[in-house]
């Protein structure tokens, strides 16, 4: 199969220097179809948007002011650090090894179970105007506060408090057991990961 040419840069930084095609397309139906997509590329890909994509980062506000290295503006050597990762199932992290972290890179980069993903995502845009794990119940009149347990995906209910504080301080709590669990169960692999995750709620 002739190799495609490829002279635009991917969002406008990234050079795909692959020496293969990273789709495989075929005629289904009269239209031509994606059938195979390469894995490493697609997570470098969706990496350079999550960075340098206006549209992507006005829907998701926390990645804004997010970039790569520049090793990783090439394709051909994020692929070659990708390859030696446990990386199969995984997603790619930026920050659970350094909190806050902004900048896609070897040292600070890893590979997370979608569980341990899930568990650690903020969603402080969409939790609305108290801190953290805490909500206010009309109905008790009193703050109340929820975890939810990474094992099961369930709400965990944690009581009711009279200050929005004790509230918060119950769910970090309860966090903070959660990711200890999760640092010592099948979804951790790396014991970098699993000392972020015993520290990452203290």
């Amino acid at each position: 199969m002739e190799l495609r040419k490829r002279n635009k840069l991917i969002q406008g930084v990234g050079v795909n220097d692959a020496d293969y095609n990273v789709y495989e397309y075929e005629t289904i139906g009269g239209k031509k179809k994606i059938v195979w997509r390469c894995k490493f590329y697609q997570t470098w890909k969706n990496m350079l948007e999550r960075c340098y994509s206006n549209n992507f980062q006005s829907k998701n506000p926390t990645y804004k002011g997010c970039s790569t290295c520049d090793d990783w503006l090439i394709f051909s050597k994020f692929r070659t650090w990708m390859e030696s990762q446990d990386w199969e199932g995984k997603q790619l992290d930026k920050d659970l090894l350094v909190e806050g972290n902004k900048v896609y890179s070897p040292d600070d980069c890893i590979f997370v179970h979608p569980t341990v993903n899930k568990f650690t995502t903020d969603h402080g845009n969409a939790r609305g105007e108290y801190m953290i794990g805490v909500y206010w119940s009309k109905n008790a009149g009193k703050f109340m506060s929820q975890c939810c347990n990474p094992f099961n995906g369930k709400q965990e209910h944690l009581g009711y408090f009279t200050n929005e504080l004790e509230a918060h301080l119950a769910w970090k709590t309860r966090k903070q057991g959660h990711a200890c669990m999760l640092a010592d169960s099948e979804f951790v692999t790396d014991p970098r990961l699993a000392e972020a995750l015993r520290t990452r709620y203290l």
